[in-house]
């Protein structure tokens, strides 16, 4: 939750870190994009989470889904399959938490590490996608959007940030931000989140030692970024 909220306002976002399912009808209506994450879940939570969504779904504003875990257990898959259910505008995972949710099984997921690669889970995104009406993002090397028609591969950033918790949870809340400066596109918005974040990590990565001083220059460089920065080092392409 703290590298979330970080990067968010290294991004220029104002984050609100809300759980509680009484705050939910004072918070939701302000937001202009929402992110669920479930990396904590509990019965608790979950009520406040579907709320939320809820919520954003009658407002008509976008939200995106982090399914942390997904076919780890069985109370997590069924909450995701359930969050799915209310359309979100964005699914953002790694590639067993894809693969999962497209199967709707639990497999032999490794928990929040992936045992995929990105491009293993290009298939399943792609159904995914279809059967939800929604853009699938998949992080990885290189990682994959698509719509369920286009698939794009973003392939900035360094493995290194694989070694930092939550780098993944922030990409998901970074691309909740980019989709609410442009909901039309949110296609071309998720693609340029993921590819961003990866930037910052590649100049950030030029000052660490290790994952603790990455995480560091991580939020630094995304704060500093600049428009000619960015599309110089850009990296997006189309994929078959």
């Amino acid at each position: 939750m703290d590298l979330m909220a970080n990067t968010l306002l290294s991004a220029g976002a104002s984050p609100a870190m809300v759980h509680e399912l009484q705050e939910i009808p004072d918070f939701t209506p302000r937001a202009d994009a929402l992110c669920v994450n479930v990396g904590t879940l509990s019965t608790e939570w979950l009520p406040a989470m579907m709320a939320a969504a809820e919520a954003e779904v009658r407002s008509g504003k976008p939200w995106v889904l982090d399914p942390v875990a997904a076919g780890a257990t069985g109370f997590r898959l069924k909450a995701c399959l359930e969050l799915v259910g209310l359309r979100p505008t964005v699914i953002r995972g790694n590639g067993s938490e894809i693969i999962a949710l497209s199967r709707a099984s639990v497999g032999p997921t490794k928990g929040v590490d992936s045992s995929h690669e990105s491009t293993d889970a290009m298939e399943a995104a792609k159904a995914l996608a279809q059967a939800s009406r929604c853009i699938v993002a998949v992080s990885g090397a290189i990682d994959i959007i698509t719509d369920g028609q286009r698939v794009v591969g973003a392939q900035n950033g360094v493995a290194m940030m694989q070694k930092i918790t939550a780098t993944g949870c922030s990409v998901t809340a970074l691309i909740a931000a980019f989709v609410a400066v442009d909901p039309l596109h949110a296609f071309e918005a998720t693609a340029s989140a993921l590819s961003i974040f990866g930037i910052a990590g590649e100049i950030g990565m030029d000052m660490a030692k290790g994952p603790a001083s990455l995480r560091m220059h991580l939020i630094d460089s995304l704060y500093g970024l600049d428009e000619a920065t960015v599309l110089r080092r850009v990296n997006i392409n189309r994929l078959p």
